[in-house]
């Protein structure tokens, strides 16, 4: 029956959602937040990055309602937008595992030693990530990782250092994602040589995304609650569609100028 399918995944994700939870509760995101809250206080940006479908965790951090203004997005899209690659160049998944794209990026945006960078990678092993996080490193910043340790321990790094991105990170976050991110079985492949030793066959119902997401907010709620416990002011964005929602966060956005620019 498809309703089984439905409760299959229901419970693989409220499963996962619980138990991120249970570690935000019990103090397991502090060490994250307090790097966000530091970075903030002392005029930094937190600059977030994802390739494929972790770019929808860049998109949590970073400019939208009811998120932290101090933020922003960095994007394979923008050596096309902003630097000189063709339009062509973002079709399929070669650039998001070039390696040397981290240094062409980091050229095209403003860092500032404050700012502190949040990763996301399902696997952790891609070279624009591995790199971006590198890169991040060598010059001085501190790196937030969220990433699946389940798959990317079972996986090569495909960056020449040979490291993966939990590897290089100062903290790391579990997406809880498993091996391959899909949950629910779907029946056989029908292909040959399928690495399946559990004999599940082909997959549905990733979480990676949803997972990802919800540890986006936790992070961004925990940094406006920690900075409105000290009697500061969380500099969150208003929805830009309700009464002076522009004026506030236009007031706010002034403070950081282009470096908050590609997303805000």
């Amino acid at each position: 029956m498809i309703t089984d399918v439905f409760g299959s995944f229901d419970e693989q994700v409220r499963t996962r959602l619980s138990e991120l939870q249970a570690i935000a509760q019990s103090g397991g995101f502090d060490e994250a937040v307090e790097l966000m809250v530091s970075s903030i206080r002392n005029g930094g940006v937190l600059q977030a990055f994802g390739t494929g479908h972790s770019q929808a965790f860049a998109m949590e951090i970073a400019g939208r309602a009811g998120g932290l203004i101090p933020t922003h997005a960095i994007a394979l899209r923008d050596t096309v937008l902003m630097g000189e690659r063709p339009a062509s160049d973002l079709a399929g998944g070669l650039l998001e595992r070039d390696s040397n794209i981290a240094n062409e990026l980091w050229e095209l945006h403003e860092f500032h030693s404050e700012d502190v960078f949040l990763i996301a990678s399902n696997s952790g092993v891609n070279g624009s990530i591995v790199g971006i996080a590198l890169r991040a490193k060598e010059e001085g910043h501190k790196v937030i990782a969220v990433t699946s340790l389940e798959h990317t321990n079972a996986v090569t790094p495909k960056h020449p250092s040979g490291k993966r991105l939990a590897e290089i990170a100062d903290v790391v976050i579990d997406n809880l994602a498993p091996f391959g991110d899909a949950t629910v079985p779907m029946g056989a492949s029908g292909a040959e040589g399928l690495d399946d030793p559990d004999g599940q066959g082909v997959m549905g119902g990733a979480v990676s995304s949803i997972t990802a997401a919800y540890i986006a907010q936790l992070l961004t709620i925990g940094t406006a609650a920690t900075l409105q416990a000290a009697g500061e002011t969380p500099p969150l964005y208003l929805s830009a569609n309700i009464p002076g929602g522009d004026e506030h966060n236009d007031a706010l956005k002034a403070r950081y100028g282009e470096r908050i620019g590609s997303m805000a």
